[in-house]
C-alpha cells in the first residue's frame, strides 16, 4: 500500500515545485515546532545552507525570557535578515514551507522585511 501524503506535507511539495533558490536569490525556509521557530538560508543549486536562525540561537536564547511565541519569532525574522544582509544577500525567496501565512510564520517574514531583507 502506497503512503499517502496528506494536509502540510502536500502543500510544502506543492510549493517546492515552484520555488528554489539560486546564489543571487535563495530560499528562506521556516519550521516551526510547538515551541520553537526556525529559519534558513539555503542556496538550492549548490545544496548549501548560508545562513540559519531560530529562537535556539546563542545570540536569542537568553534575551527571550517571557517573550510571547509570535515575539520570538519576531527576533527570529530580525536576527536572520541581519545576518543575511551582513552576507552581502538582499533578496530571498520566502519558503513557508507548508504552514499557513499567519501568526508566528507572517510575523517572522514581516519583521525580516522591516530589518531590510527584499522578498
Amino acid at each position: 500500500m502506497a503512503m499517502q501524503i496528506v494536509g502540510r506535507e502536500r502543500r510544502k511539495l506543492r510549493i517546492r515545485r515552484k520555488i528554489s533558490g539560486t546564489a543571487e536569490k535563495p530560499r528562506m525556509s521556516v519550521f516551526r515546532s510547538a515551541k520553537h521557530i526556525y529559519a534558513q538560508v539555503i542556496d538550492d543549486e549548490t545544496g548549501v545552507t548560508l545562513a540559519h536562525a531560530s529562537t535556539l540561537s546563542k545570540d536569542l536564547k537568553g534575551a527571550l525570557g517571557d517573550a510571547t511565541k509570535t515575539d520570538a519569532a519576531k527576533k527570529v525574522g530580525a536576527l536572520i535578515a541581519s545576518m543575511c544582509l551582513s552576507k552581502k544577500i538582499e533578496r530571498v525567496v520566502f519558503d513557508r514551507n507548508g504552514y499557513l501565512y499567519h501568526g508566528r510564520i507572517s510575523a517572522l517574514a514581516d519583521a525580516a522585511r522591516e530589518a531590510g531583507l527584499k522578498f
